[in-house]
């Protein structure tokens, strides 16, 4: 037997004796379902409507991977909600790169969406987003490659018993879609280690004189942060094994406000948050002032201004919502107004203290305070900074 071969028996036995009752009453208590947990039924009815080719061991064609996340109406009737708006040729040449041999690298400024589209893709393709390796400064080789079972190893000896798989072995042993997040944080000496995965398709096993080949239907998804060059960048030899797509920010304020209203949506029914009749007007308002403050100029063109030190992305802005949804739920009567978004607003303007204070005091003076119907939202972003 091959270490592929003990990898992939593993899994499979561990997962056949699983009882089903037990798994949906596990879903039923966890505050955050996996992407193939929450859009369970979504990717079943695609799977059946599908009639198109698919990849060796993908559960969905191309096709059915970019109406997934892109979203769309089945002949059946179902509606199949966006996971991803944005450019459509984007997500087309995302899914492309994970049918042939080649990487996916997804780089973009932080917020957006880099990791929600690779835990979708991974879902889609995959129906697994679990296999992650999640990229730090202490991140080990081991997370990569494998590890060792060291009670079985001082016993024993190097042997299949007592390796411990990576995810990305797993990955290749039973041909699925790894994920790794966050890939400029992990030290260049660890990154490397990708570097015979994704040229060769093969992870040696020294110890044993073995090694783990890849099968058909896998391949890997990596993130990065436009923010982090310089960290630990990758070297030219890894990043020619990866076919790079760049995630933009949202390119209109309806789109992000079409966005962020989806999340906290999401979100709040996760939390059990009631709806907010009326949010939309508040969720529209954070949308404003995160991209005048991150494009420095106001919608009209006509003042410029300093952008603060963060990047307040659309992540940040479903986190404002989301609390002010809790404020308005909880502590008020259950409509947002802006006094529930005014102090997640500050909070996330103002990081540091010395400079962004400047930046926000100078934006309420001269654009919120004459801007005609945001009288109420000025005097709550006062009080909030008082």
């Amino acid at each position: 037997m091959t270490v592929s071969e003990s990898v992939g028996t593993t899994s499979t036995a561990a997962a056949s004796t699983t009882p089903a009752g037990a798994v949906d009453a596990a879903e039923d208590r966890v505050l955050r379902p996996h992407a193939e947990q929450a859009f369970a039924a979504e990717l079943t009815a695609l799977a059946a409507a599908d009639d198109r080719p698919r990849p060796d061991r993908w559960r969905l064609s191309p096709w059915g991977v970019a109406t997934y996340l892109l979203g769309g109406t089945l002949p059946d009737g179902t509606v199949i909600t966006p996971k991803y708006v944005g450019p459509r040729r984007l997500v087309e040449v995302a899914v492309s790169t994970l049918a042939t041999d080649r990487a996916l690298l997804l780089l973009g400024v932080p917020g957006t969406a880099k990791t929600w589209v690779s835990e979708h893709l991974a879902a889609a393709v995959s129906g697994d987003s679990t296999l992650l390796v999640q990229g730090t400064a202490g991140t080990p080789e081991e997370a990569v490659r494998y590890g060792w079972n060291y009670a079985q190893l001082l016993a024993h000896g190097p042997s299949r018993d007592a390796l411990v798989p990576s995810p990305v072995m797993r990955a290749m042993a039973e041909g699925m879609t790894v994920r790794v997040e966050e890939l400029t944080r992990i030290p260049a000496d660890v990154q490397d280690a990708l570097i015979t995965v994704l040229s060769e398709k093969t992870l040696p096993v020294p110890e044993l004189g073995q090694e783990v080949q890849a099968v058909r239907g896998f391949n890997l998804v990596a993130t990065a942060n436009d923010r982090d060059r310089g960290v630990n960048e990758l070297s030219g030899a890894l990043r020619r094994r990866f076919n790079t797509v760049v995630l933009p920010l949202p390119a209109t304020p309806d789109d992000e406000v079409d966005i962020v209203s989806r999340r906290v949506e999401q979100i709040g029914r996760s939390l059990d948050l009631p709806p907010t009749p009326d949010g939309m007007a508040e969720i529209r308002r954070v949308v404003t002032v995160f991209r005048e403050l991150r494009d420095g100029v106001t919608t009209d063109g006509r003042t410029r201004l300093k952008s603060p030190s963060g990047t307040l992305s659309t992540a940040e802005a479903i986190s404002v919502v989301t609390g002010g949804l809790a404020l308005a739920a909880h502590f008020g009567d259950g409509v947002l107004r802006p006094g529930d978004v005014a102090a997640g607003i500050r909070g996330a303007v103002v990081r540091d203290p010395a400079t962004d204070r400047v930046v926000w005091q100078e934006y309420l003076e001269t654009v919120v305070r004459e801007r005609e119907g945001w009288k109420d939202f000025y005097r709550a972003c006062r009080e909030a900074s008082a």
